[in-house]
């Protein structure tokens, strides 16, 4: 599971944030290195976990992000 940054209240709220193509990092919480980190608009295409509202303290909700070309969808 990673992160995303800034750290927003619900899944509704990275809708929007993708929606609007807000600023929206991808945070990295693997101390194996395998993960992600950075912009979410110059990731690697792939489907991409996460959890928020902080991935290491507050799990309220869940997300997957698919990412493929120009086209990204959070569900």
């Amino acid at each position: 599971m990673q992160g995303v940054y800034p750290r927003l209240k619900s899944k509704s709220a990275l809708k929007v944030a993708v929606k609007m193509q807000d600023e929206v990092s991808l945070e990295a919480t693997s101390m194996f290195g395998n993960e992600y980190d950075g912009d979410l608009y110059s990731a690697p295409d792939g489907t991409y976990y996460v959890v928020g509202p902080d991935p290491y303290t507050n799990r309220k909700w869940y997300a997957t992000i698919t990412k493929s070309g120009d086209t990204i969808k959070v569900s």
